[in-house]
């Protein structure tokens, strides 16, 4: 039976047809080796197209020349040896159904020169960018000409490994940077009228169709509005102007379809628009990609923060989009297409916003979803997880935080009994606390996804139960999971313990906050920060306290900026390079003593508040209990473990069942630890 769902419906681009309107735009993970994209990246792709997507598109800023140096794990499109890779990807994508392109670029400025071949970077005018730091080198004639070559060869390498296409990428980077009079200052053909800022472009696309040949569908992922404003007014294009450049760009006939963007990329914050993180509306910039649409002759997808079913459907029923990018949206689950069909949408992994995937990137990690610890491990973990072979067991699992819901969500999809218990009188545990503001609500949807999971797999789940060993014993457990988290640290202080507020007390709203507020954060990442957020907002008059020689260094650019913003707005005073000693009563005050490594000197303040974000302590008296009566003693095996395969170390021949702790019953970690803690050892269970 036919679908009558929008989404579901088929789509001609060129000569494919793609089997519905769902796509994930082109991005990079960072799961290349040596530069390009081997198994774990094959793998990666596969399972959307497994997981019924029309089109998934590889290798974000993937490279095209040797003056373009990788700036986060991208593909080298300009290495021949990417053409075998290629091949093994699109046929394993194309195996289920699926098609496949990849995003080439020249970066420009938006990358380092001391880096790779330690060449100069390049740009239309010698602007430094702020992200990335690079004085570029004004590009000249000669240097035109061999990027010009260095794109044609790089969409050949394309073709010759069996993709179904290409997208050239034209947002902060160089081609776009001719474009913008915020960035084009040159006097020459290439500088001043419209036509001479597009004429590179122009010349880039010309090559790439003489090298390509017309059956090869060529994209372009465009700027359409940079939406620059400065202090003077309007900086770059405006909405009118980049229509116009589409136009132009789509009357020369060599472009099969856009894929449009809203907004610049050259500071954290600027980018934290065009990428929008939770905590901001949905689709923000749908209108522009809508209004390229509605007047110009392509195909147009778009990809900002369309992370439900529902806006997608929308942007595709209402015809705003020909094509819905659902990028972080897959990574949370790459099955969205697959259940929609299924009539499974109310069991879709929803993406929450957080940013974690890509805020790794732009910290030189690779892109992990916070809170599907398969993706980008495909290789490894399980997205769909299978019934076990063996007998079915008796799992118990103490603490329903991240870790523990996972642990019994994993173990149940085993086939095992499972039952869950939770001291507290709600599932969550610190994403609770870490969901306080308003603008961070959404990471609920970890905790809430979850819970209706349990639901379908009929575990039950034991609320103000605070289990002891007895408990748990009398429940004639083969295994037991111990997920009982941590305790906010204050122990690290040398007097004063007693007096200060953690950030727990105030996220719960077992604390008010005071009117004068020292917040020490030696944690270094969300915990310390919203914590501050929270203050500011109330209206305490704060300083923020650490000995990092930067602000909380685990927090990346996609969530740095808001938390700036909040701090800035309420003039909050940031102290870096101090550490918190001691606390001591000073009347009705209180006085903090702050030692700098630097100085190496104390100074004091005085305020009517202390809190402290100093991570947590493993709340494991129970594993301690426990752990003499099991048959593994709590022991890991890491081998096993790392291998993929199950625990069977005996270190007890009188115990009746096993016994493993997670999370932060382990140690002070984050979301993601704690929930790949709970999938690696549950898998297999």
């Amino acid at each position: 039976m036919t679908s009558k769902d929008p989404l579901l419906q088929p789509f001609r681009l060129k000569h494919l047809t793609l089997r519905n309107r769902i796509v994930s735009t082109s991005h990079e993970p960072a799961y290349t080796e040596d530069g390009l994209p081997k198994q774990r990246y094959r793998a990666y792709h596969e399972e959307k197209a497994k997981g019924g997507i029309a089109l998934t598109m590889i290798g974000g800023s993937s490279i095209v020349g040797r003056d373009s140096p990788a700036a986060f794990g991208n593909i080298r499109v300009w290495d021949d040896a990417v053409v075998p890779w290629f091949a093994e990807l699109s046929e394993a994508v194309h195996r289920h159904g699926a098609a496949v392109m990849c995003q080439i670029t020249h970066l420009g400025r938006r990358t380092g020169w001391n880096t790779g071949d330690w060449l100069p970077v390049v740009a239309p005018s010698p602007l430094r960018e702020p992200a990335h730091r690079a004085f570029p080198k004004e590009a000249e004639d000669w240097d035109l000409a061999r990027i010009v070559a260095q794109y044609a060869a790089a969409a050949r390498r394309c073709r010759d490994g069996g993709l179904d296409g290409i997208e050239i990428e034209a947002y902060g980077h160089l081609l776009d940077g001719f474009w913008s009079p915020a960035t084009n200052k040159r006097s020459d053909a290439y500088g001043g009228s419209r036509e001479n800022r597009l004429r590179f472009t122009r010349e880039v696309l010309a090559a790439i169709r003489a090298e390509v040949g017309s059956g090869f569908v060529v994209g372009i992922r465009l700027v359409v509005d940079e939406a620059w404003q400065e202090e003077a007014g309007p900086v770059g294009f405006g909405a009118d102007e980049g229509l116009a450049i589409a136009r132009a760009l789509a009357g020369d006939r060599t472009l099969d379809f856009f894929s449009v963007i809203r907004g610049h990329i050259e500071s954290d914050e600027a980018l934290s628009h065009v990428i929008p993180i939770m905590g901001t509306p949905a689709a923000p910039h749908l209108a522009a990609a809508s209004r390229i649409k509605a007047e110009l002759g392509l195909p147009v997808m778009h990809a900002a923060r369309i992370a439900d079913v529902a806006t997608a459907r929308h942007a595709v029923a209402e015809g705003h989009l020909d094509l819905v990018g659902m990028t972080r949206a897959h990574l949370a689950d790459p099955h969205i297409a697959a259940r929609v069909a299924r009539g499974e949408e109310d069991r879709i992994r929803p993406c929450v916003g957080a940013a974690y995937c890509i805020d790794r990137i732009y910290e030189n990690g690779e892109a992990l979803c916070i809170h599907n610890a398969a993706t980008g491990r495909e290789l490894t973990m399980p997205q769909v997880v299978e019934r076990s072979a063996g007998p079915r067991q008796k799992v118990v699992v103490v603490g329903a935080g991240a870790a523990g819901l996972e642990a019994a969500r994993v173990s149940a999809e085993r086939g095992h009994e499972v039952v869950v218990f939770e001291a507290g009188d709600r599932a969550g545990g610190q994403i609770v606390l870490a969901a306080a503001l308003q603008r961070r609500r959404e990471l609920l949807g970890i905790v809430d996804w979850r819970l209706a999971e349990l639901e379908r797999l009929g575990v039950p789940l034991h609320f103000n139960r605070y289990a002891e060993a007895g408990d748990v014993l009398a429940e004639r457990p083969d295994l037991v999971v111990v997920a009982t988290g941590g305790l906010p640290n204050t122990g690290f202080l040398k007097e004063g313990e007693e007096l200060v507020t953690t950030s727990w007390d105030l996220l719960s709203g077992a604390a008010k906050p005071g009117e004068s507020v020292l917040l020490f954060d030696d944690n270094g990442g969300h915990p310390g920060l919203t914590a501050a957020e929270a203050l500011c907002e109330a209206g305490a008059r704060l300083e923020l306290v650490t000995p990092e020689r930067i602000l909380a260094p685990d927090v990346g650019g996609m969530n740095y900026p808001a938390y700036l913003a909040a701090f800035q707005k309420a003039d909050a005073t940031i102290t870096l390079g101090r550490r918190l000693k001691s606390v001591r009563r000073d009347g009705n005050a209180l006085t903090a003593l702050l030692w700098s490594d630097y100085s190496r000197d104390l100074v004091e303040r005085r305020v009517d508040q202390v809190v402290v974000e100093h991570g947590t302590l493993p709340l494991d008296e129970l594993y301690f209990a426990l752990k003499p009566l099991s048959a593994n003693r709590g022991e890991v095996d890491q081998e096993a473990l790392l291998a993929g395969r199950p625990q069977t170390l005996v270190r007890n021949p009188e115990g009746a069942f096993r016994l493993f702790r997670i999370g932060d019953a382990v140690s002070c970690r984050n979301i993601h630890a704690a929930i790949y803690d709970a999938l690696r050892l549950a898998k297999d269970f």
